[in-house]
């Protein structure tokens, strides 16, 4: 969080987790600053007095001012107060406000317009050093009648700084910010905390005004004469009190009506009787997926709350002003999102990496690889200074991402910055050569391959370019046919299984495709394709002592498949004429293997897919455990006014109907009808571009790992 100059207050909160157990969130009293660069002081207590003293390193906090941590003490849990300070224009709106301005909160499950009136001074102040907790007094004001500003403003409880999701700042020219005078001053009770809002009313307070009354009509204004337009996002209540997102497609008067109606593309799916796919009564007035369209008069829409943008005059929602480098955003990895949470937090429009500037190829990849996978989080940040280029990722771009489910352009503009060539901030590049930028130079990681040949000969990749021949396959393959052609035509294997495997599909450049369709297979068994491996014979299913490339494409030996064999099954398979030409080579073997163990089966499972269509990157990402847990990223899905002056808005949508698909078998798959298949599954097979594989039990052992090192 960027702010115009540095608090002169000795305040500070933690925005780390500190090793002496001092939690994130707390706010310190500053006494002194050691040589070291550790701060020392008094921890605040929830209700503003001090309570202990502690030590804490000065890179784990964040300063602030008096004022600020008055605000902030008012806020429960300490994590919600991060939560605000990430949010920063709306809380320097917030720390700004002044009388009658106007602002928004969330009361009694609704969004309800308030006037600013008091600032209260909340708790006691039983010795030097404690500070009052600060909250507002605010009152209600009813928009549905606007046109009568004398009607009798609704007392209200005293909110909290986090209450106010919106600030609509006054427009008259005398704005006389927020003071407190002190409590001797004002003969002030203490007022107690208010967690869950209840019936506190202002006037048993026993608190005097410390405002001047004014006409308040300007402020009111803006906010009530929200007026939308086409591509507009709005929230409506549902009958059955659910909220519905969706864009306004068309504005007007339908048949039948006599007042104006916005015409919603919604979200998702939503199963009613009203919706359509824009067809309203007879007449058709736009055109989207079935059951996603609903109509409903306009006064009943309002501003998406999920994305707490300003309002222009016109209430057009303009996209989030948050810096490109957010203080608050700790360096420490912020985990994956689990299952649970990625439909509440990642689904809709406004969600996930926003696109600008050619950047879909660097959106689609680096969503893929941070979305639900930490195969690639490990970093060495010894070799990255605080301000270095992985950390710049890791907390403009991972942690934000999965805390909040959204990134703005601003901040992938400040990474791409930083990656050493300016071509990365204005031109599109294959992602391959961003992924080997990404991992090497930024993440430092080693190469997540590590291949051998038969001649003993070591290499190191971080992806795998697919190379086969068309003739070696079928019409439509899956990737585990074409990695192990691809691998065993090169006389290559895997010397130890990869915690990430990034296969690239088989093109000739962006446009021409091999092949029409690949299947993403959802398990990659790499047991055959692993060095020093155990093995089972293709024929009878014992231990196998060789392999034979030469059999690989025989068409009386299920082609494509890979062919070992016992001793014995090998002897009598090459007896045949036609194959006594073949040259099996001697497995490297684990010793001490009896013939007959049964052979372990090392597999990887698929996490995401990037797609290409028209130089256009997206991706499909597969989140958690469940099958049909799967999610479509575009950062470039939609857009909001013109090139010059607009901007991208990001879209991500569930798409289980993918593996509906991919759960087939190999022979229903092979007869499927894939013209009768949803547009994302049809994407899916005809655009995949890359597939990105991880080892699960390598990343199950991780976390456990650093549970341990943790406790």
């Amino acid at each position: 969080m960027e702010q115009k100059e540095e608090p002169t207050e000795g305040y500070f909160i933690v925005i780390r987790r500190s090793k002496k157990g001092f939690s994130r969130g707390s706010i310190w009293r500053k006494d002194a600053e050691t040589p070291e660069g550790d701060l020392i002081g008094m921890i605040y207590g929830g209700s503003g007095s001090l309570k202990s003293s502690g030590r804490v390193k000065k890179l784990d906090t964040y300063p602030l001012s008096q004022h600020q941590a008055q605000l902030l003490l008012f806020v429960s849990p300490a994590g919600r107060r991060l939560d605000l300070l990430c949010h920063v224009q709306l809380f320097g709106a917030i720390c700004d406000l002044a009388e009658d301005d106007v602002v928004v909160v969330k009361y009694k499950k609704d969004f309800q317009p308030c006037l600013v009136k008091n600032l209260m001074e909340v708790g006691k102040k039983d010795k030097i050093g404690d500070l009052h907790m600060l909250g507002f007094e605010l009152e209600l004001l009813d928009t549905a009648e606007q046109d009568s500003l004398s009607k009798k403003a609704v007392s209200l409880p005293v909110f909290s700084a986090v209450d106010i999701v919106q600030v609509v700042p006054s427009h008259l020219n005398s704005r006389q910010p927020l003071r407190v005078n002190s409590a001797a001053d004002l003969n002030r009770n203490a007022v107690t905390r208010i967690n869950s809002l209840p019936s506190y009313k202002s006037h048993s307070l026993k608190i005097g005004s410390i405002f001047r009354k004014q006409d308040v009509s300007n402020s009111i204004q803006v906010l009530s004469d929200c007026s939308f337009e086409v591509g507009s996002m709005v929230e409506v209540m549902s009958d059955n009190g659910m909220t519905i997102y969706g864009v306004i497609r068309w504005i007007g008067v339908p048949e039948g009506k006599k007042n104006d109606w916005a015409g919603l593309e919604l979200d998702s799916e939503f199963i009613s009787s009203d919706n359509s796919d824009g067809m309203f009564g007879t007449k058709r007035y736009f055109t989207c997926k079935g059951n996603t369209a609903l109509f409903v008069p306009l006064n009943r829409c309002k501003p998406d709350c999920r994305f707490q943008f300003n309002l222009s005059l016109n209430g057009i929602p303009k996209p989030p002003e948050t810096h490109s480098v957010t203080s608050l955003e700790d360096s420490d990895n912020v985990p994956p999102l689990g299952e649970p949470e990625i439909l509440s937090r990642l689904v809709g429009r406004m969600r996930g990496i926003q696109g600008h500037l050619n950047s879909c190829y660097l959106d689609a990849t680096l969503f893929s690889l941070f979305t639900s996978s930490s195969a690639c989080d490990g970093v060495n940040t010894s070799a990255d200074s605080e301000e270095g280029i992985s950390h710049i990722l890791r907390r403009d771009i991972v942690n934000p991402l999965r805390r909040s489910g959204f990134v703005p352009a601003e901040s992938v503009m400040n990474f791409r910055k930083q990656l050493g060539c300016k071509s990365f901030t204005t031109e599109e590049k294959d992602p391959e050569e961003f992924i080997a930028i990404l991992l090497k130079d930024v993440l430092h990681l080693e190469p997540l391959l590590k291949f051998r040949s038969h001649g003993e000969l070591s290499q190191d990749a971080y992806t795998h370019q697919i190379i086969v021949e068309k003739k070696q396959v079928g019409v439509l393959p899956s990737v585990q046919q074409l990695l192990e052609i691809s691998l065993v035509s090169s006389d290559l294997k895997f010397e130890e299984i990869p915690s990430c495997l990034i296969v690239q599909m088989p093109r000739f450049g962006k446009k021409f495709k091999m092949f029409s369709k690949i299947i993403p297979s959802t398990e990659l068994d790499i047991t055959d394709v692993l060095h020093f491996s155990s093995r089972q014979c293709f024929l009878c299913g014992r231990l196998a002592d060789y392999e034979c490339p030469h059999c690989l494409m025989d068409h009386k030996l299920q082609p494509g498949r890979i062919k070992q064999y016992c001793s014995t099954c090998n002897t009598q398979v090459h007896i045949h004429p036609s194959r006594q030409e073949h040259a099996p080579h001697k497995l490297i073997l684990p010793d001490h293997v009896p013939a007959d163990a049964p052979v372990q089966r090392k597999t990887m499972q698929l996490f995401a897919v990037l797609c290409i269509n028209t130089s256009h990157y997206v991706s499909f990402v597969k989140y958690g455990p469940d099958p049909r847990s799967w999610i479509f990223f575009d950062s470039m899905a939609d857009r909001y006014g013109d090139d010059n002056n607009g901007y991208n808005i990001p879209v991500i949508r569930a798409c289980p109907e993918v593996a509906d698909f991919l759960s087939q078998s190999e022979e229903e798959l092979a007869t499927a009808n894939l013209s009768q298949c949803t547009d994302l599954v049809q994407r899916l097979l005809g655009d995949a571009y890359m597939c990105l594989y991880q080892n699960t039990e390598s990343q199950l052992a991780s976390s456990m790992s650093t549970d341990v090192s943790i406790t």
